[in-house]
């Protein structure tokens, strides 16, 4: 039987979505354009963040992620490439 004939079940989709977040932080220490590539690698690097999205002049870093963020992890990355996490904004 095939699933095109009218005698046969109606195939089924799972619809699934996955829930985002997108967060933005505050940094310090952002100068120029090493900083955002310093800073995009960095938090691009974690599970779950699907973009950066980084301000130099404005001292803004936007994470989009798939699920609540990890500020934490977030801030360690930061830290990590020499700069610092003051917040969210």
């Amino acid at each position: 039987m095939s699933c095109c004939t009218p005698d046969a079940a109606r195939p089924t989709t799972i619809a699934t979505t996955t829930a985002t977040a997108t967060t933005t932080y505050t940094v310090a220490g952002m100068s120029c354009g090493h900083c955002r590539t310093a800073v995009t690698e960095a938090v691009g690097a974690l599970v779950d963040v699907t973009s950066v999205d980084v301000d130099v002049p404005g001292g803004l870093v936007t994470v989009t992620t798939g699920g609540a963020p990890d500020d934490t992890a977030i801030a360690a990355a930061i830290d990590d490439a020499g700069y610092t996490l003051t917040g969210r904004a």
